[in-house]
């Protein structure tokens, strides 16, 4: 199955703005996170306070406008088609 990945402000200087991802059936937000940190050195240190496991706070991932902690969190199904944002911490004043 196909999904689709936006990223947005910083995390775009490491990889691209969107780009679509080839997934296998009953695969979870986890492991597309997996599949994009293989393709993407240095995102896991944007998003992960560990380098993997929990996401840095403010870091927003959304699935077809759900914030996947409303959700069933990294463990959220993906579905053919699905279109998924990462949101870095924003900074500023």
């Amino acid at each position: 199955m196909q999904v689709t990945v936006k990223a947005f402000a910083t995390l775009r200087n490491i990889m691209d703005a969107k780009c679509t991802e080839e997934m296998q059936e009953n695969s979870s937000i986890s492991d597309l996170l997996s599949t994009l940190m293989e393709k993407y050195p240095g995102l896991s240190d944007e998003i992960f306070r560990d380098g993997r496991g929990e996401l840095k706070d403010f870091v927003n991932i959304l699935i077809n406008g759900r914030n996947i902690s409303f959700l069933d969190g990294l463990d959220t199904r993906l579905n053919n088609g699905d279109i998924i944002v990462l949101f870095p911490p924003a900074g500023g004043g």
